[in-house]
């Protein structure tokens, strides 16, 4: 496992993140981030934005992605079995609704974890669940202190090493950084049960294209068997021996297996943890779907019981990929 420390990090990707991390966001967001720090207070310790809205630049009749970095799992409001689960299988999400003044409504869905997990998560973690989501460009919109910022900055930058770490041996001889990132992403999408178009990796990196190039460029250096060729075309080489290929491949198949566990594990969790957590899951599926999703009563009164034969039926139409 490739467990990246500050000094050992290149100063061009730190100062590549930490420049994403600083630029502005929407005048709306700020409205999401007040009322979670009321809600949090002393237990705050940061606040990432990410996700589609965060590339789309639009917030109203949407889902804010938010991930609420605390102090410690003591500090939320939830029962003692709650807070068992949330520190077993992080992160814990709810669903926050607030208005605009002029009326508009406002949602996110707020994923809650400790700054320890959240460290851990974009580092050592053998699932791809954090370092895959947040090696992509995130806003830095709350932070206690400097002290924290800095800290939040470095776990980016270990998601950057590690996606890339562990990804460049799936990779050809030769690429570009936007190759790259497409591949990799694909291969994140994979552990998980994600109602995601084929294509959606390679919208992403097209979207941030400049954003991949350089963060390619500044952490090509810190990755074994990765070197950029020099020229400005931009070509990376990848030495990655045979040996390695098949290990890696051994790992990606041994991490799809435990991501999709996991996501089922933690579904069922949100059905006891999150608000209305059938309507929030149903909602995310009709939205990635395009189409509606019959919800009976039945499913919602007993959503572990009546949820599967609609899961089956997505996995066997290859709807969730």
């Amino acid at each position: 496992m490739n467990t990246i420390h500050r000094d050992a990090l290149t100063l061009p990707l730190l100062q590549t993140v930490a420049c994403e991390c600083a630029l502005p966001v929407a005048a709306d967001l700020h409205i999401l981030v007040e009322v979670l720090r009321s809600r949090f207070g002393d237990a705050l310790e940061a606040m990432l934005f990410y996700g589609s809205c965060l590339r789309d630049g639009e917030l109203s009749e949407r889902l804010v992605d938010l991930y609420v970095v605390v102090d410690d799992y003591a500090s939320l409001r939830s029962g003692g079995a709650a807070k068992l689960l949330h520190k077993w299988l992080p992160p814990m999400v709810f669903q926050l609704k607030t208005q605009t003044p002029d009326g508009r409504t406002l949602r996110a869905k707020c994923a809650v974890i400790s700054l320890e997990d959240f460290e851990a998560g974009t580092s050592v973690w053998f699932q791809s669940y954090l370092w895959g989501r947040f090696s992509q460009p995130s806003r830095l919109v709350y932070y206690r202190n400097e002290t924290i910022r800095d800290r939040v900055h470095v776990a980016l930058c270990n998601a950057v090493i590690r996606m890339m770490s562990e990804t460049v041996a799936a990779q050809e001889r030769a690429f570009d950084s936007s190759t790259f990132w497409e591949q990799a992403l694909s291969m994140t999408y994979g552990t998980e049960l994600r109602p995601e178009r084929a294509n959606r990796p390679a919208e992403i990196v097209m979207h941030n294209a400049d954003y991949y190039a350089r963060v390619t460029q500044a952490a090509a250096y810190s990755i074994p068997a990765l070197s950029p060729c020099g020229d400005p075309s931009g070509t990376f080489i990848n030495d990655t021996r045979h040996s390695q290929r098949r290990t890696n491949l051994l790992r990606w198949k041994i991490r799809r297996l435990q991501g999709r566990t996991l996501n089922v594990l933690r579904l069922i969790k949100s059905f006891f943890t999150f608000e209305d957590g059938v309507g929030y899951v149903i909602w995310k599926l009709e939205r990635h779907l395009g189409e509606p999703i019959h919800v009976t009563t039945r499913l919602r009164r007993y959503p572990l019981i009546f949820c599967w034969p609609l899961l089956w039926r997505l996995l066997k139409d290859r709807r969730l990929r």
